[in-house]
Protein backbone atom coordinates (compact mmCIF):
# COMPACT_ATOMS: atom_id res chain seq x y z
CA UNK A 1 0.00 0.00 0.00
CA UNK A 2 1.48 3.67 -1.08
CA UNK A 3 2.03 6.32 1.29
CA UNK A 4 -0.49 8.14 -0.32
CA UNK A 5 -3.32 5.26 0.27
CA UNK A 6 -2.20 4.90 3.94
CA UNK A 7 -2.61 8.76 4.63
CA UNK A 8 -6.00 8.73 2.70
CA UNK A 9 -7.17 6.05 4.69
CA UNK A 10 -6.36 7.94 8.09
CA UNK A 11 -8.04 11.23 6.82
CA UNK A 12 -10.64 9.60 5.87
CA UNK A 13 -11.02 8.06 9.13
CA UNK A 14 -10.26 11.51 10.80
CA UNK A 15 -13.48 13.36 8.64
CA UNK A 16 -15.47 10.34 9.15
CA UNK A 17 -14.79 10.90 13.54
CA UNK A 18 -15.21 15.03 12.64
CA UNK A 19 -11.74 15.64 13.69
CA UNK A 20 -10.35 19.73 13.04
CA UNK A 21 -8.44 21.09 11.27
CA UNK A 22 -6.71 17.57 9.90
CA UNK A 23 -3.25 18.56 8.23
CA UNK A 24 -0.88 15.91 6.07
CA UNK A 25 2.67 16.19 6.09
CA UNK A 26 5.58 14.08 3.87
CA UNK A 27 8.28 14.27 5.59
CA UNK A 28 10.66 11.95 3.06
CA UNK A 29 13.96 13.60 3.57
CA UNK A 30 13.18 15.98 6.29
CA UNK A 31 12.42 13.22 9.04
CA UNK A 32 13.91 9.71 9.53
CA UNK A 33 11.36 8.90 11.91
CA UNK A 34 8.66 8.22 9.35
CA UNK A 35 7.50 9.27 5.52
CA UNK A 36 4.21 11.58 6.66
CA UNK A 37 2.77 12.92 9.64
CA UNK A 38 -1.08 13.88 10.11
CA UNK A 39 -2.01 15.73 12.87
CA UNK A 40 -5.95 16.61 13.68
CA UNK A 41 -7.63 17.71 17.03
CA UNK A 42 -10.39 16.58 18.64
CA UNK A 43 -12.59 18.65 21.15
CA UNK A 44 -12.57 16.66 24.37
CA UNK A 45 -11.00 13.30 25.58
CA UNK A 46 -14.19 11.19 24.53
CA UNK A 47 -14.34 13.03 21.27
CA UNK A 48 -10.01 12.01 21.38
CA UNK A 49 -11.05 8.74 22.11
CA UNK A 50 -13.10 8.09 19.57
CA UNK A 51 -11.15 9.55 16.68
CA UNK A 52 -8.15 7.21 17.52
CA UNK A 53 -10.74 4.10 17.68
CA UNK A 54 -12.12 5.06 14.31
CA UNK A 55 -8.07 5.69 12.88
CA UNK A 56 -7.32 2.28 13.82
CA UNK A 57 -10.32 0.68 12.75
CA UNK A 58 -9.90 1.70 9.39
CA UNK A 59 -6.21 1.16 9.09
CA UNK A 60 -6.81 -2.90 10.28
CA UNK A 61 -9.73 -3.18 7.70
CA UNK A 62 -6.81 -2.09 5.00
CA UNK A 63 -4.55 -4.52 6.56
CA UNK A 64 -2.39 -1.97 8.31
CA UNK A 65 -1.87 -2.29 12.17
CA UNK A 66 -0.27 0.12 14.53
CA UNK A 67 3.07 -0.48 15.48
CA UNK A 68 2.54 1.70 18.90
CA UNK A 69 -0.18 3.90 19.98
CA UNK A 70 0.91 6.14 22.85
CA UNK A 71 -0.83 9.02 25.45
CA UNK A 72 -4.11 9.09 26.42
CA UNK A 73 -7.12 10.99 26.10
CA UNK A 74 -7.08 12.97 29.62
CA UNK A 75 -3.35 13.96 28.59
CA UNK A 76 -4.61 15.57 25.18
CA UNK A 77 -2.03 13.94 23.01
CA UNK A 78 -2.34 10.43 21.30
CA UNK A 79 0.04 9.31 18.90
CA UNK A 80 -0.67 5.95 16.83
CA UNK A 81 2.57 4.94 14.91
CA UNK A 82 2.10 3.21 11.65
CA UNK A 83 5.63 3.33 10.76
CA UNK A 84 5.15 4.84 7.80
CA UNK A 85 2.39 7.17 9.11
CA UNK A 86 2.42 8.98 12.00
CA UNK A 87 -0.96 10.03 13.53
CA UNK A 88 -1.03 12.40 16.42
CA UNK A 89 -4.72 13.55 17.95
CA UNK A 90 -4.54 16.48 19.99
CA UNK A 91 -7.18 18.70 22.36
CA UNK A 92 -6.90 22.21 21.05
CA UNK A 93 -4.91 22.87 23.77
CA UNK A 94 -2.33 20.89 23.49
CA UNK A 95 -2.16 21.60 20.18
CA UNK A 96 -1.44 25.21 20.74
CA UNK A 97 1.01 23.94 23.15
CA UNK A 98 3.30 21.78 21.46
CA UNK A 99 2.62 23.26 17.91
CA UNK A 100 4.46 20.34 16.20
CA UNK A 101 3.53 21.68 12.98
CA UNK A 102 6.16 24.15 13.12
CA UNK A 103 9.00 21.41 12.77
CA UNK A 104 7.74 20.80 9.53
CA UNK A 105 7.38 24.00 7.65
CA UNK A 106 9.62 22.52 4.94
CA UNK A 107 6.88 19.65 4.50
CA UNK A 108 4.62 19.41 1.87
CA UNK A 109 1.20 18.17 2.58
CA UNK A 110 0.61 14.27 1.06
CA UNK A 111 -1.85 14.81 -1.49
Amino acid sequence: MTLEEQVKIVVGALEDKKAADVKTYDVRGISGLCDAFVVATGIAAPHLRGIVSGVQAAMKAAGVNSFRTSGDPESGWIVVDYVDVVVHVFSPEARAYYALEKLWEAAKPVL
